[in-house]
């Protein structure tokens, strides 16, 4: 009785994956890499699937004004959004598809901008797992400018999993562990899952790897107030003099229009308190990683960067 029982289990398994389609199981699979539940996984919205799912990426430009050592800086910003499966235990992306890989929303924001004689260049990676209730799986964050570069990365394992190299003195090679906490940098894609999702009131976040690395300040959890409007989401922190202010369509798919943070740039005497703003310039979806010949440079005219 027991070994029919078995096997009446696995016939209706292997029945209901079959039914499933692709895309629906590859997204249906949550469970696996993060510990830390907090509520039922969001279901995909026959919308979500058809924009997130076509293959093809989300690519926005933006004017940037840039706030650096006392001064605005002008330059271009880019948000990239992407669904890729990704590996849960080596936390990297999936070569090929398999049914425990965790599917994610990717966001790779690029950050271009001058600073007298020398350019800056900043990147900052976000997987965050499409069930839309868990904490980001990976964010990384690179820096380079003439006078060297700096590399942060985080992996949610037990514990958030940090190492951080810099050529600064006091900063290099760390290896360190914090207590779970929302990440600034997770934000900006749950805000592209649902709006309607991101944590609101009192709270401890870990600000962005960008601004701890720029103010070369401690990468851990700060008390923070968040709230929401229809079309808004604002986070301030009172011990960093700090707000960032993020406005966005309240309709599907939820686009970044534009964005502000506020904090103290300069060191010393010139410090001051500067915002940095960015606007949307375009939109356009396409599968980027394809158009590597010279000839689609034009696209780089469509998306204002040139």
């Amino acid at each position: 009785m027991k070994t029919f029982l078995k096997l009446l289990a696995l016939s209706v398994f292997i029945i209901s994956c079959r039914e499933q389609p692709k895309k629906a199981l590859l997204a249906s699979n949550f469970e696996k890499p993060i510990r830390e539940i907090s509520k039922k996984p969001q279901p995909l919205s026959p919308e979500f699937k058809d924009y997130w799912y076509s293959g093809e990426a989300e690519v926005s430009s933006y004017e940037l004004e840039q706030a650096r050592y006392g001064e605005i800086r002008k330059g271009k910003a880019v948000l990239i959004y992407v669904t890729e499966d990704f590996l849960p235990d080596a936390q990297v992306k999936a070569d090929n598809q398999n049914t425990t890989n965790i599917p994610v929303l990717k966001l790779n924001t690029t950050k271009n901008f001058n600073t007298g004689i020398y350019p800056y260049s900043i990147m900052q990676s976000v997987f965050y797992p499409v069930s839309n209730n868990k904490h980001a799986i990976k964010v990384s964050s690179s820096m380079q400018e003439w006078c060297g570069h700096v590399y942060t990365q985080l992996n949610n394992r037990n514990t958030f999993e940090v190492m951080s190299h810099s050529y600064f003195e006091g900063e290099a090679d760390k290896n360190f562990s914090l207590n779970k906490s929302i990440l600034e940098n997770e934000l900006w894609t749950q805000l592209r899952m649902n709006p309607k999702s991101l944590p609101t009131g009192n709270l401890e976040i870990i600000p962005s790897f960008e601004y701890t690395r720029m103010r070369h300040t401690p990468v851990k959890a700060y008390k923070a107030t968040a709230s929401l409007t229809t079309n808004s989401y604002s986070i301030q922190y009172p011990e960093l003099h700090r707000q960032l202010v993020i406005n966005f369509n309240p309709n599907f798919p939820y686009d970044i229009l534009s964005w502000e943070e506020t904090f103290k740039s300069g060191f010393g005497a010139n410090a001051k308190e500067l915002t940095t703003k960015a606007t949307k310039l375009k939109t356009l979806k396409s599968p980027y990683w394809s158009k590597n010949s010279n000839k689609y440079e034009t696209l780089r005219d469509t998306l204002k960067l040139n």
